[in-house]
């Protein structure tokens, strides 16, 4: 039996399974920013007998539902590793087609993005990019920029070690101009230089395709972020799967290298 759930129909057990833990989080202490590493689209082709660039057009269809559930939830900031720097080292061809995925994506869902209050960003070396990638980003961001509801903050061309290493550029660049002291130098200073400035570092980072390692994603930011790891491919990846590691989520102490309170 098949109901309809946002335009699409759905078997019935799936939309009971997922109300059953909509009714499990607690609206009070939702993650505000939860990160993503969308890994696994090509060994989900090439274990279907698919090329690898099937596995790239439905990880896009899980990255839609799951950003349409973090709208609903009220989630703050999701930020997406959707290629790396590392990235351009794959066939040409792979690389052609992530560009002209991003495009397309970018493309078709700004408008219902923009109806649902979605504000886009990205961050990573941008000005690196294929020029029509760069003109879809930033007409994605002139549209947006406004909007209030989550931010979909996509990491592109993205490297955490190159973050870093370009913030500390921009220090020294600033230290040059003697618009810094070297005695203004802290932690918060430093966050003001990463590509995340304004944004909270991640609460949640969620790792699907049974690898366990960050791939030089956010090496700043995750210092106290919580892991949820799963077996689950990207393109299998379901809205109830993210609802699983919410409530995952929900029940861990945070204590950020303190001690529970009595």
């Amino acid at each position: 039996m098949f109901k309809k759930l946002n335009g699409l129909f759905v078997k019935k057990d799936k939309l009971d399974n997922e109300k059953e833990l909509l009714q499990r989080i607690h609206q009070d202490r939702l993650p505000r920013h939860i990160a993503i590493i969308m890994d696994g689209n090509g060994r989900w082709a090439q274990r279907k007998g698919l090329p690898r660039s099937f596995g790239h057009r439905a990880g896009v269809e899980s990255l839609r539902n799951i950003v349409k559930l973090c709208s609903e939830l009220g989630i703050k900031v999701l930020t997406c590793y959707a290629f790396s720097t590392e990235n351009w080292k794959r066939p040409k061809d792979e690389v052609s087609i992530l560009m002209d995925l991003l495009v397309e994506y970018l493309n078709k869902e700004v408008d219902e993005l923009h109806r649902n209050e979605v504000k886009i960003n990205a961050i990573g070396r941008l000005e690196e990019l294929p020029r029509q990638a760069q003109e879809a980003l930033h007409r994605a961001f002139a549209i947006t920029k406004d909007n209030q509801g989550l931010v979909l903050n996509l990491a592109l061309n993205y490297g955490g070690r190159s973050e870093i290493t370009d913030a500390v550029v921009k220090i020294a660049g600033s230290l040059d101009k003697g618009e810094i002291q070297i005695s203004d130098i802290n932690e918060q200073l430093v966050r003001d230089y990463l590509y995340t400035a304004g944004l909270p570092d991640p609460d949640l980072l969620v790792r699907p395709s049974g690898d366990f390692r960050i791939s030089n994603f956010l090496l700043w930011q995750l210092a106290y972020t919580e892991f949820w790891l799963s077996d689950v491919m990207w393109p299998d990846f379901k809205r109830s799967h993210l609802l699983e590691a919410i409530i995952d989520f929900q029940r861990r102490d945070r204590r950020f290298g303190g001690l529970k309170k009595k």
